[in-house]
């Protein structure tokens, strides 16, 4: 089967089975007469997002573009169209808690720090957050707000979800990243905003019909990083944690693993917080990009004073 129709029936599944509400920056009237994603540049630009921090692990928020060099696939971009500091913009945030069995020992404590997370960092006046639940499926348990009353409720509300006969079929983690990428984030003004999903997830993934690779790119298109919290593995033979980290350093996010103490926790979450707060947006013709759905290597280096860059650590080329 060609690769566009397959493309096409993952697109229509989805669609299909997740909720899609509306948001303020976003019609609900139009995201129902124009259900495919849709790109916010042309296919032949690269649009990123990154966060620079010096030796104390605050942000550094006066880098020039003199000071940067930018290799795409080891060339030099073509031309580089946009380059600004963007600070204290509106967050928008999904929180995709895994309900499979293998997260019930940590779950109590998932939602202790997603809680946490609405409760002392979402600001009111500025952002929004949706929570979704995942099995084999995706349930929405609270469409955007920036209530944090019922963001708690939503991140409490365990909705369990079967195979549609009753019985509980797996673990779907690509679909739900897929889904909360392509039907959420991909319907607001993501060049607005700072994106990113807070998932709470092993990694292991039995069910999915989307890839991997779908579920990266589709979150690229909507500048959405993926921040995740997963159990510590006991196992050699777990494909979870591998996948948890190609998922995050693709999309410009981290893995944090469970932490024993609530300053860990804080810390933790003072980090995406900083990250999302305090980022540059560039955007870049590459050298060279055939449509051949081949993987582009980003490099971004930076002067001594920067100590860390959070980036990407690339991106799919198109297709057609």
């Amino acid at each position: 089967m060609p690769t566009r129709w397959i493309l096409r029936s993952l697109l229509m599944l989805a669609l299909a089975t997740f909720v899609r509400p509306s948001v303020a920056q976003a019609n609900p009237e139009d995201a129902q007469k124009s259900p495919a994603f849709r790109l916010n540049v042309p296919v032949d630009e690269v649009s990123l997002t990154f966060h620079a921090a010096d030796a104390h692990g605050l942000p550094i928020n006066d880098l020039q573009l003199s000071e940067l060099r930018l290799l795409d696939n080891g060339k030099p971009p073509r031309k580089v169209l946009d380059f600004r500091v963007q600070q204290d913009f509106p967050i928008r945030v999904g929180i995709l808690m895994d309900t499979s069995e293998s997260m019930e020992k940590t779950r109590a404590g998932d939602r202790a720090i997603a809680i946490k997370y609405v409760q002392r960092l979402l600001r009111q006046k500025t952002d929004q957050a949706f929570v979704v639940n995942f099995g084999v499926l995706s349930k929405m348990s609270q469409p955007w707000t920036n209530d944090p009353v019922a963001l708690a409720d939503g991140i409490r509300n365990r909705v369990l979800s079967t195979n549609g006969s009753g019985h509980f079929a797996g673990t779907a983690v690509f679909d739900a990243i897929y889904r909360a990428c392509l039907g959420q984030f991909g319907h607001i003004d993501n060049a607005a905003s700072g994106n990113f999903i807070l998932l709470f997830s092993d990694g292991e993934d039995n069910a999915s019909r989307a890839p991997l690779k779908l579920s990266v790119d589709t979150c690229q298109h909507s500048n959405t990083a993926v921040y995740v919290f997963r159990p510590r593995s006991t196992s050699s033979l777990a494909t979870g944690p591998e996948s948890l980290m190609e998922l995050t350093t693709q999309t410009g996010g981290r893995i944090f693993l469970d932490a024993d103490t609530d300053d860990e926790i804080d810390n933790d979450l003072r980090l995406i917080e900083a990250n999302l707060r305090n980022q540059y947006r560039l955007i870049y013709k590459p050298a060279e990009l055939k449509r051949d759905g081949s993987f582009h290597r980003i490099e971004l280096k930076a002067p001594d004073r920067v100590d860390s860059i959070n980036i990407r650590s690339g991106y799919y080329a198109p297709t057609h």
